[in-house]
């Protein structure tokens, strides 16, 4: 894995020597041992010492050498890396700088290695800049893979030096230092593993400058940008490449999932239990039904679920996907990994949760679910094409004539209300044509008002009491469109006694929609007492006469047995009598009808099957961000990339252009 490690601290005015300053001190100029034999008893207790002061060198490459084979020369490497990184620790301040200036292995420059915006400078006029300096000093040991240096040219002290000067601006900020009075001296170590940079920053002002974790996390951002700038511009080309196609083949895989779903049923009776049984316990919980006002108990029990619906193939695939281009990110930008979390406790995806609360909430046998979001219900169109029957109701006593006169002036003046392109002018011209043709006994354009202030065709402008005036005096001459209209309008509104007694003036007229709202009600026991029998009754009523989503309604009421005994037989003719006008609800079940007929809770298995499609498009809402803070390029940065991929002949898409 490619990053830059970041290892800082400070020395307090005064500092004391301590620790190892000895060892250091007699190891001078001093080069490395190699050797093949036992590591001595003198390396052996040093290391355990090292290991007790320092114990973040466990981590460090050299002690994982010293593991595998304890050599003379592997436990020499690891003390010497280890006293190196930590020697800001166990010196003086003037003591480090003449250590991190003189030890072995420094690029020297003359007598020493020592640098700053000048490459040659004076060891002992730094020591005395330093020395009048009462504050305290901080330091920084910037540090790459042996291989990684080598490759990305950070293997030298100039190199080094040109990154610091042009950054060091960045830094004072991180530091809560003023711009142009910050202090730094640095020199290179090309040691073992890690090839090093030794820092001392201090301000001039005594007072000022600290440094925090988030101001760490700041100066190595904009150092890995510099660093790996190329390997970056590959990164985001490979990742603007890589989303897409993962993009594409999350989609794919999702898309292959909801295929898979609608031929071949997950069998997860674990799963629908625990639903079953958060479903019981949500009853007997007051307050708000949202994950995060919930007890511990009820929260251990949607977290399961969770993690048990990420055990299913489709499911983990796509969690599998989204975790390593996370982790491929966050590499760049972070010392540790991150740690891959259950499906339930990433925070990306605490959306799931709510879901599966909804989802056991619809398990409450008391509610039914009958799906019929996009029922056309508006039969006055076909009535009005020119039935007699209809004419004769808003037209007693007129001639032949007059009615296709006033046929004719109604649906000009429909047509104008629904073209949008009819001025404000044009549609208020329409509507006196309308209130007109009602005072002449055309009741049918009573209705028409009705739907003008309901559905706001006057350009939106809306006014349900002005919907109810008109729907209710075409509802009282007996139109049944109109007084299933106005009993919709009133149910609404939650008045719904009024909203029955309409409804059941239109049933009584044959309208399919008033028998299915009526039975729909009464199944329910919304705002009135329920009644199963009298609710199967309206809803034969109206599956009789085609409507699809009553034999919907009531197909599943058969196959699910829990409201009404199970049918089988009946189940079936009304689910395929539905799909075959395609309601997908109803070939949902006909797809299933064989699994859901043996299942001992097949509402609870609708759920974990609903879960699932859900699932598929939360995947898609939650890939991994490119504007996440630590990864947001700007402008410049963009720009170059559009630049470079220009250059090598990529293509640069048009959502890139503008940016």
């Amino acid at each position: 894995m490619v990053r830059l490690i970041i290892k800082s601290g400070y020395i307090k005015s005064g500092g004391a020597a301590a620790g190892y300053l000895k060892y250091i001190a007699t190891r001078e100029r001093v080069e490395i041992l190699k050797g093949n034999g036992q590591a001595t008893t003198a390396q052996r207790k040093l290391i355990a010492e090292l290991l007790h002061d320092f114990p973040d060198s466990k981590a460090s490459y050299e002690y994982r050498d010293y593991q595998k084979a304890p050599t003379f020369g592997a436990a020499s490497q690891f003390i010497a890396a280890t006293l190196d990184a930590n020697a800001h620790i166990s010196l003086e301040r003037d003591g480090y700088m003449k250590y991190i200036a003189t030890r072995p292995r420094v690029e020297r420059h003359g007598e020493h290695g020592l640098f700053s915006s000048d490459m040659n400078v004076s060891l002992d006029a730094a020591l005395k800049e330093m020395e009048s300096h009462t504050g305290n000093v901080w330091t920084m040991i910037l540090s790459l893979r042996r291989e990684d240096a080598a490759r990305l040219d950070y293997d030298s002290a100039d190199a080094w030096r040109g990154l610091i000067l042009s950054h060091v601006n960045e830094i004072a900020q991180a530091m809560k230092i003023p711009q142009g009075t910050l202090h730094w001296y640095a020199a290179f170590h090309d040691e073992g593993h890690h090839p090093h940079l030794h820092m001392m920053l201090w301000p001039d002002d005594p007072r000022q400058g600290y440094l925090t974790k988030s101001g760490i996390k700041a100066i190595r951002s904009a150092l890995t940008n510099d660093i790996f700038k190329e390997d970056l511009y590959n990164l985001y080309a490979h990742k603007d490449i890589s989303y897409r196609e993962l993009t594409r083949e999350s989609r794919s895989a999702l898309k292959d999932l909801t295929t898979a779903l609608s031929r071949v049923t997950p069998d997860s009776p674990a799963l629908e239990q625990k639903l079953v049984e958060l479903s019981t316990m949500l009853k007997r919980t007051t307050g708000k039904k949202v994950y995060g006002y919930l007890k511990r108990p009820v929260k251990d029990k949607i977290d399961s679920i969770v993690d048990g619906l990420a055990t299913i193939p489709e499911v983990s695939r796509c969690y599998e996907e989204w975790n390593t281009l996370r982790d491929q990110l966050e590499s760049y930008y972070k010392d540790k990994l991150r740690e891959r979390l259950p499906l339930s406790q990433q925070k990306e995806f605490k959306v799931i949760k709510n879901m599966v609360i909804q989802e056991a909430l619809r398990l409450n046998l008391d509610s039914i679910i009958i799906e019929d979001e996009g029922m056309e219900d508006e039969p006055e169109e076909q009535q009005m094409d020119g039935e007699p029957e209809a004419e004769e109701k808003a037209t007693s006593g007129a001639s032949h004539r007059t009615l296709y006169q006033q046929a004719v002036e109604y649906q000009e003046a429909k047509a104008m209300l629904m073209d949008e392109n009819v001025p404000t002018e044009g549609k208020r011209l329409a509507i006196r044509t309308l209130e007109r043709l009602w005072e002449q006994g055309f009741s049918v354009a009573a209705h028409q008002l009705g739907k003008v202030w309901q559905d706001g065709l006057l350009y939106g402008e809306m006014d349900m009491a002005k919907a109810e005036f008109w729907f209710r005096r075409s509802a009282e001459t007996g139109n049944d469109y109109s007084q299933y209209a106005l009993g919709k309008l009133l149910q609404g509104q939650g008045r719904i006694s009024e909203a029955v007694e309409w409804y059941e003036k239109a049933s009584a007229q044959g309208n399919q929609y008033a028998d299915y709202r009526l039975g729909k009600l009464y199944l329910t026991g919304d705002g009135l007492e329920k009644d199963v029998e009298r609710a199967v009754r309206y809803l034969t009523v109206s599956a009789s006469k085609g409507n699809q989503y009553a034999q919907y309604a009531l197909g599943k009421l058969y196959l699910m047995g829990e409201v009404i005994p199970r049918d089988s037989e009946l189940a079936w003719k009304w689910l395929t009598a539905s799909a075959q006008q395609g309601n997908e609800y109803a070939q949902f079940f006909v797809d299933r009808f064989d699994y859901f007929l043996h299942r001992r809770n097949p509402t609870a298995a609708a759920s974990v099957i609903r879960l699932l499609h859900h699932m598929s498009g939360i995947f898609e809402d939650k890939r991994p961000p490119l504007t996440m803070t630590h990864l947001r390029m700007d402008r410049k940065r963009r720009r170059q990339l559009m630049e470079l991929k220009a250059a090598r002949g990529l293509r640069i898409e048009d959502n890139e252009q503008k940016m």
